[in-house]
């Protein structure tokens, strides 16, 4: 087993459909500048999974003029942030089909933010990412900073300047949850498998996380059961927290879908960017199916055992044996990683995740269909559609939610990925 780190990509992965194909029609170049000027388009209406693939094409064309988006659930819009005053570049986001919001800062400038509170604020139980809606780093701090280390967080805070940063407190102690226990076992400690991939061979593996890996070479479904994988990279802490498990058995089945309890499972068609404001789904061994929303990217977290980066930040709860869960969209895309947090699925908190994508990327893993061949169902996100689930029989652990319908596999192991 290799314990490497692997640079962080910056590239989105296609996910959109039909409203991202036409967005991109959009963005083409207008050849003769001395036309009669169009009249703007209106805001389009996109899905979370288009809406995040429209955001990286506008940021690759806008520059340095694109200041962060994200994603308007009630509307169903991308939002995309603009400079005050930057006319053209709003002309541009507006005719992709974009609402258009000025604001005071830059995405450069946000970013050279975070660099400094990496220089100056680096301490155990902190974490900081952009938050696009606010136009500010978000910046938490558990309940361990106290004192000379809440104050040299505080003032670094301070120096970057009003209206930069936020400052808050969280309840809880930022940790990994790694707990002893079932689910997916090795040495002594407990996680919860991700998603199943196919390795750069062609052999069958899955994706858990990193400090998971990192803990354990080799890995068993069941407490002090048969390893039946073993560990090919980890990466923790540093540039991601994710590891790649090779079944050990190239015969072993592993379909692309997660079981959320009851025998049912959302069949994954792919890997996602997450945007910020979008609703997401988390599975885990220890606490079941739950939702909340995306509420930062490029996280810093910085855990006991080091700092990890480029993760995403979320109030959707977790607990210890939840590590290495499978964080995905109501309609069958992978999105991420369960890293770690504050809290739990009681009273709350933040928690991490490592996007899917860089994973895949790094370790040259492929996520794709379900070889059963089930549709994917979209989410359902009406009190309607919730209370016809629930008549279903659908998992009473998750909040305002995607239940998977007739279309999604049956007979799978509730208590597992595979």
């Amino acid at each position: 087993m290799s314990h490497k780190r692997i640079p962080k990509r910056k590239a989105a992965v296609a996910a959109g459909g039909a409203a991202a194909l036409a967005a991109a029609a959009l963005l083409l170049p207008h050849a003769n500048a001395s036309q009669p000027r169009a009249p703007q388009a209106a805001p389009r209406t996109l899905k979370a999974a288009d809406a995040a693939e429209l955001a990286a094409q506008l940021s690759q064309l806008l520059g340095d003029g694109f200041a962060g988006s994200y994603y308007d659930n009630a509307g169903k819009r991308l939002v995309v942030n603009v400079v005050a005053g930057d006319g053209s570049t709003a002309d541009e986001a507006r005719r992709a089909g974009a609402t258009v919001r000025e604001v005071d800062h830059s995405m450069a400038e946000l970013r050279a933010g975070a660099k400094t509170l990496k220089e100056k604020a680096t301490i155990p139980g902190t974490a900081w990412a952009v938050d696009p809606r606010t136009d500010r780093i978000r910046v938490t701090a558990d309940s361990t900073v106290t004192g000379d280390t809440w104050d040299r967080l505080a003032a670094a805070v301070h120096g970057l300047g009003p209206g930069m940063a936020t400052l808050q407190k969280s309840a809880g102690t930022f940790r990994t949850f790694l707990s002893g226990g079932d689910a997916i076992f090795g040495g002594g400690a407990r996680c919860s498998l991700g998603f199943n991939v196919t390795a750069g061979d062609g052999s069958p593996a899955f994706l858990t996380a990193g400090h998971c890996g990192v803990a354990a070479d080799r890995w068993s479904d069941r407490a002090n059961g048969r390893p039946l994988a073993t560990v090919d990279q980890a990466v923790f802490p540093g540039a991601g927290d994710f590891a790649l498990v090779r079944y050990d058995d190239p015969a072993t089945p592993a379909p692309s879908r997660v079981a959320i309890g009851g025998g049912r499972a959302v069949p994954i068609s792919g890997a996602g960017e997450a945007t910020v404001g979008q609703q997401v789904f988390r599975m885990g061994s220890t606490t079941g199916l739950h939702d909340g929303r995306v509420l930062g990217l490029d996280a810093t977290v910085n855990y006991p055992e080091g700092t990890v980066t480029g993760l995403i930040q979320t109030d959707v709860c977790a607990e210890p044996g939840d590590s290495g869960g499978s964080l995905f969209t109501g309609n069958g895309l992978a999105v991420g990683l369960t890293s770690g947090g504050s809290g739990d699925c009681t009273a709350g908190g933040e928690t991490f995740f490592q996007p899917v994508t860089t994973a895949l990327e790094a370790t040259g893993a492929t996520l794709g269909d379900d070889s059963g061949g089930a549709a994917v169902q979209g989410a359902r996100e009406t009190g309607r559609d919730r209370r016809a689930a629930r008549a279903r029989g659908g998992p009473a652990g998750a909040g305002a939610a995607d239940r998977p319908g007739p279309g999604t596999a049956a007979g799978s192991d509730p208590d597992r990925s595979r």
